[in-house]
């Protein structure tokens, strides 16, 4: 899994799984989310991905595939997934939600619980490791 893959392929996912999963402290920040997303004008594939983010059980999952019965859908392009995901940029986050780039479907305050949670020394270094992997 050496390498850089693209942000959400299927590649980037188990790279950034396996380096969630050898991590021994929970990697998830204080606020849960079950978000699916909608992940729209990605370079490769078939241009959308289907997504999902879930904090629930204490630590990040973030894997391809809709969950059963999530808290909110989230409609962004891929740019804005990538700079607010991977690079944890809410700020830009918030200004496309508020120029009507993004769309929500649910539960909007499950994202402002979550943009107001600062994370842990550690969670910053993984997040670095994420960067690391990501093309």
């Amino acid at each position: 899994m050496a390498g850089k893959h693209a942000f959400l392929s299927n590649e980037w996912i188990r790279a950034a799984r396996a380096i969630y999963a050898g991590c021994a402290e929970p990697t998830a920040p204080a606020a849960s989310v079950r978000a699916n997303l909608v992940v729209e004008g990605v370079p490769f594939g078939e241009g959308t991905v289907l997504a999902h983010l879930d904090t629930s059980a204490g630590f990040i999952d973030i894997d391809l595939g809709h969950l059963a019965g999530p808290e909110l859908t989230v409609h962004l392009d891929y740019a804005l997934a990538k700079s607010v995901l991977l690079d944890g940029d809410i700020q830009t986050g918030l200004e496309a939600f508020l120029a009507g780039r993004v769309r929500v479907e649910g539960d909007v305050t499950r994202l402002l619980a979550l943009q107001q949670t600062q994370p842990s020394p550690r969670q910053l270094e993984l997040a670095e490791e994420i960067r690391a992997i990501t093309s």
